[in-house]
């Protein structure tokens, strides 16, 4: 076991791989290490529903459920929400974060074990409104409108009770958990370790340089750390004593056996914030966004939004048996831009968080942009609209 690596990135979900691959692409020696199993059940891959692309670029400003507004962090981060909301400010740079996620994917997995758990068929964006759907077309990204006879004929066998659709051909879909699973294989390959079950309890610092990490399996003393542990980078973060609009929200999955007349093609359902990813025999509902802090308990409430949602928009699907129920934390920023950058006042600590719902769609591009920072290289794109302190300093 490296005790002193180049780079020690906590988080071996999709997130903190593709920092660890761009790193260990660029020379450096890497260690990742997770609190649990890397692609298991705890992990936001798992019960996720995988869309990549550049639709849904818009920052989030859907409803949530059961809040504690009381609680003064969950409250002070819905302040920033609700003006958040009524901002475009990030949607050109969120829109290319998704992007160049979207072709480092296409280019990653177009051939070799990748190539199985990734489609780049496009995605469709179903809508029960003539409204939503004008909102999304002023949005700026090309999609094609699909007529009932375009409908018809990417999705015959489905029964769509909708006003209209859009089809964006930048997008697909990633079997997210399968993906996670093999691109750790590939990392380990490259020289990547990996510690699973090593969970961060401290840091040891030195002027403005963390010179330790400690975690239940020993420690580590790593001449950078990045962290990307998804909603758990808020408690390494109180740890170091920085800042970080963070907030675990609750997103739910319902996976059952593939029915008769289900979508072929990934599918969101619009104004219901669900999406509907097929994995071959079987079919995957996601939304809900439940802010609860660390809640773990399943809502009944979150659960029949999502079935009942899909009822609504496609009416035609028989009933058929529920595999499983899964829920788990989204990592989320007030305006869904992720922390990308450097901690102050720390040199060699550096946070790749809040990706939300969209951590495989924008996760990509997000570790090259590490990469960069930490080799001193210009990044590709400006690091201003996702820095760390824009909704204020150190704690």
């Amino acid at each position: 076991m490296r005790r002193d690596p180049d780079v020690l990135v906590i988080g071996g979900g999709i997130v903190g791989l593709f920092c660890a691959y761009y790193l260990c692409a660029a020379g450096r020696s890497v260690v990742v290490v997770d609190r649990a199993t890397i692609g298991g059940p705890q992990a936001c891959s798992y019960g996720n529903t995988g869309f990549v692309g550049t639709q849904g670029a818009m920052p989030f400003a859907g409803p949530f459920d059961a809040v504690h507004e009381a609680d003064h962090e969950i409250g002070a981060w819905l302040a920033h929400f609700r003006r958040a909301a009524n901002a475009a400010g990030g949607f050109q740079a969120l829109l290319e974060l998704k992007r160049r996620s979207f072709e480092i994917l296409r280019t990653l997995c177009a051939t070799g074990s990748l190539a199985s758990v990734f489609s780049a068929a496009g995605v469709v964006l179903a809508f029960k409104t003539a409204q939503a759907m004008e909102r999304v077309g002023r949005a700026g990204i090309p999609m094609r409108v699909l007529t009932p006879r375009d409908l018809l004929a990417l999705e015959p066998e489905v029964d769509f009770d909708v006003h209209g659709a859009l089809y964006n051909a930048d997008g697909g879909m990633v079997h997210s958990s399968g993906f996670v699973v093999e691109f750790a294989r590939i990392l380990r390959e490259m020289g990547v370790e990996m510690h699973e079950y090593t969970e961060v309890t401290g840091f040891d610092v030195a002027r403005d340089a963390v010179t330790r990490v400690h975690t239940s399996r020993g420690a580590f003393r790593p001449h950078e750390t990045v962290v990307a542990a998804g909603a758990w980078s808020a408690r390494c973060a109180g740890m170091l004593g920085v800042g970080l609009a963070l907030q675990p929200v609750k997103g739910y999955s319902v996976t059952v056996k593939t029915p008769q007349r289900a979508p072929r093609h990934p599918v969101l359902l619009s104004e219901g914030h669900v999406a509907v990813a097929p994995l071959g025999d079987r079919l995957r509902f996601g939304g809900f966004m439940e802010l609860a802090g660390w809640d773990e308990t399943v809502s009944p409430r979150g659960v029949d939004h999502i079935l009942d949602t899909v009822r609504s928009y496609l009416p035609g699907l028989e009933s058929t048996e529920t595999i499983e129920v899964w829920t788990g934390w989204r990592p989320s920023t007030p305006d869904s831009l992720p922390f990308l950058g450097r901690a102050a006042p720390y040199r060699n600590v550096s946070f790749s968080s809040g990706h939300g719902h969209i951590g495989m769609g924008t996760a990509p591009a997000s570790g090259r942009l590490i990469a960069q920072l930490l080799a001193g290289v210009p990044p590709d794109m400006p690091l201003e609209p996702f820095r760390l302190d824009r909704f204020g300093g150190r704690r």
